[in-house]
């Protein structure tokens, strides 16, 4: 039940000293928050730090493994490589010499047709130029090869030339019926120089080129066996004839032991992150564990202060909505008007808080 007010300065007095009260509480609950906002940044902020030490430290160590184990796979793929190689050197090595056992006699017998061919034309004075095979595709053309070489010197001879010839006049002085004349004296004089040649080599040494023809068609044939032959060879996959068993052996242990490094690197990497990666994160805690505590016991402390100050404002502020704002209104609950409104009554000038609320509203 409420009472009625006797001694309105005495509850003026009353209710300054309440919103003194709670200014005070106010204040403290102000810098509680601000403390507990700090301490909560402080907190995070070494909870950030002991994480991303972790991370990095984690980081750091599970590339380490893996790079250990990288060097080592990288060294062992290089020896293989190199066995390979030492392999294949070998391998090579076995089909030249195959190739040149299994076409010695065919090698041999061209040697032999060399020198017959060679005995004959200086015997018979033949000029050494016409054994040759580019003179037998120049006058005496029978394989599809020489038939491409005789092409190739009408080609050169009979259009490039000219064409050449003809560009190398300057753009000024050039006229279309140059060309034609450049390509009548290349006919001419090619055409004449060749007619020469194979008239002089020809007359009187004709049955002795014949016979080289010959000659050179057995050389020909013998040529193409031997590239049927090498090409067989080569083709062949049966290489245990070229002895290369202690390669192999190595090679397939050198395999075999990069299969079991990439397992083992496997494995490392899989305990790392089961067990190894725990150690160190439980290790960097327990280093910071202290002052975390700490941090964590400050920030909890001030939370409940805070919250108990929060809760004083509170009641505090009801307490005077209650007591005292019901009858002198919310715009007088400060220090100095509640003094002023005291003043008035202390002086007569006013003979309640009713009266006193009106003088100070009209400004007296």
């Amino acid at each position: 039940m409420i009472q009625p007010i006797t001694d309105h300065a005495a509850f003026l007095g009353e209710a300054r000293q309440a919103v003194e009260t709670l200014n005070r509480i106010k204040k403290d609950y102000s810098q509680l928050e601000w403390e507990e906002k700090q301490l909560k940044k402080q907190l995070d902020a070494e909870k950030k730090a002991v994480d991303d030490l972790i991370s990095l430290t984690v980081k750091k160590r599970r590339e380490e493994v893996n790079s250990s184990y990288d060097k080592q796979i990288a060294k062992g793929q290089e020896r293989l490589k190199k066995a390979k190689a030492k392999r294949e050197k070998a391998k090579s090595q076995g089909l030249k010499e195959r190739i040149m056992e299994e076409t010695a006699g065919l090698r041999e017998e061209n040697r032999q047709i060399n020198l017959e061919m060679k005995s004959l034309f200086q015997r018979e004075g033949v000029p050494a130029f016409c054994r040759h095979g580019w003179y037998y595709a120049l006058y005496m053309p029978r394989t599809l090869k020489e038939i491409g070489m005789l092409l190739f010197v009408i080609l050169i001879c009979f259009a490039a030339v000219p064409w050449g010839g003809y560009h190398l006049i300057p753009d000024q002085a050039r006229r279309s019926w140059m060309l034609v004349l450049i390509y009548l004296l290349d006919i001419v004089l090619l055409g004449s120089i060749y007619l020469t040649v194979g008239n002089h080599t020809k007359i009187g040494n004709l049955e002795v080129i014949r016979q080289g023809r010959v000659f050179r068609d057995k050389l020909n044939s013998n040529q193409k066996k031997i590239r049927w032959i090498t090409k067989g060879i080569r083709r062949d996959r049966n290489e245990t004839i070229y002895n290369l068993e202690k390669f192999d052996d190595e090679i397939s242990r050198m395999a075999q032991e990069l299969a079991e490094l990439a397992v083992k690197k496997q494995e490392a990497l899989n305990t790392f992150d089961t067990v190894t990666q725990t150690i160190i994160s439980d290790e960097i805690i327990n280093s910071n564990k202290d002052k975390m505590e700490q941090l964590t016991h400050s920030y909890e402390r001030t939370e409940k202060r805070r919250e108990e100050a929060e809760r004083q404002v509170k009641e505090k502020s009801l307490e005077l909505t209650d007591k005292y704002e019901i009858y002198i209104g919310k715009e007088f609950m400060q220090p100095d008007k509640l003094a002023e409104l005291a003043r008035l009554i202390r002086s007569g000038q006013a003979a309640n808080l009713t009266e006193a609320v009106s003088l100070c509203k009209a400004g007296k």
